[in-house]
């Protein structure tokens, strides 16, 4: 339980810090700022055309009785935008991520220098590191998708899919959002995304500590853009810490291979 509240730590630091570097807190406020813009969009006509999808789904309740009918498609309208709201928290990060890739390299190397230590820094062109992003962002999405699925079809069992199943879908949340902001970090570190994922595996905890929190306010409108930069801070300092016993056993290991590699694929 330590860990949970170690991660809610690293969130909290992330965030003071973009406070005391005002330049960069602005600067990483405009990726956020675009992103918003067009989920905003988005979300306003999943919420007026919800209601038309979820009648055109369901043609064999045309005929059913009142309540019945108005049950069945009220509940679905709401799990239909309630699984759209789920998408958008988890691909909002990947999306801001992948349009700020450049602001938030920069905010997350000069985490590091404030910190001391090493600065990593990938050497990939700029292409190639928003192609790793997109490739690693799609691949993570996929395994949204599936606990989507599941999640939403649970969601249809009395009791457990009003109590058990809100919870899971934050914790996926979280996490998955962890991974996302961590990623800037342990990519310029070398980590490929199979690499990325057993190391936050390890650490569950702690990863639920950052990334549940942040999954829940950024539920509230335009909150996550002014997280934003600070979480990518917070992350970076998660990340420090994540790989600081690989980098510790590296230093006392002569001619040592490097624990991870660059993904060149």
């Amino acid at each position: 339980m330590r860990d949970l509240g170690a991660g809610f730590g690293y969130l909290i630091k992330g965030q003071r810090w973009a406070v005391r570097h005002g330049r960069w807190f602005g600067f990483g406020l405009l990726p956020g700022l675009i992103t918003l813009v067009l989920y905003a969009g988005a979300l306003v006509g999943l919420g007026h055309g919800a209601d038309d999808l979820v009648d055109w789904a369901t043609p064999f309740a045309d005929d059913w009785s009142s309540p019945w009918l108005g049950l069945l498609r009220n509940t679905l309208t709401v799990l239909v935008f309630g699984l759209g709201l789920f998408l958008a928290v988890i691909t909002f990060t990947a999306v801001t991520l992948l349009v700020g890739q450049p602001f938030y390299e920069s905010l997350s190397e000069q985490v590091d220098r404030t910190e001391g230590g090493d600065v990593p820094e990938s050497g990939l062109p700029l292409w190639r590191e928003l192609w790793i992003s997109a490739r690693d962002s799609l691949r993570i999405l996929v395994r949204v998708g599936l606990y989507s699925v599941l999640l939403f079809a649970l969601g249809f069992v009395p009791v457990i899919g009003q109590t058990v199943v809100p919870v899971l879908g934050f914790c996926v949340t979280g996490y998955f959002l962890a991974e996302e902001l961590t990623a800037v970090a342990l990519q310029r570190r070398g980590m490929v995304l199979r690499d990325r994922l057993a190391l936050l595996r390890g650490r569950r905890l702690l990863t639920l500590g950052f990334g549940v929190p942040l999954g829940l306010a950024f539920l509230v409108p335009f909150v996550a853009v002014f997280l934003m930069p600070g979480a990518v801070a917070g992350a970076t300092l998660l990340a420090r810490d994540l790989v600081a016993p690989a980098e510790g056993e590296d230093e006392n290991e002569d001619d040592a291979p490097a624990p991870y590699t660059l993904d060149k694929d």
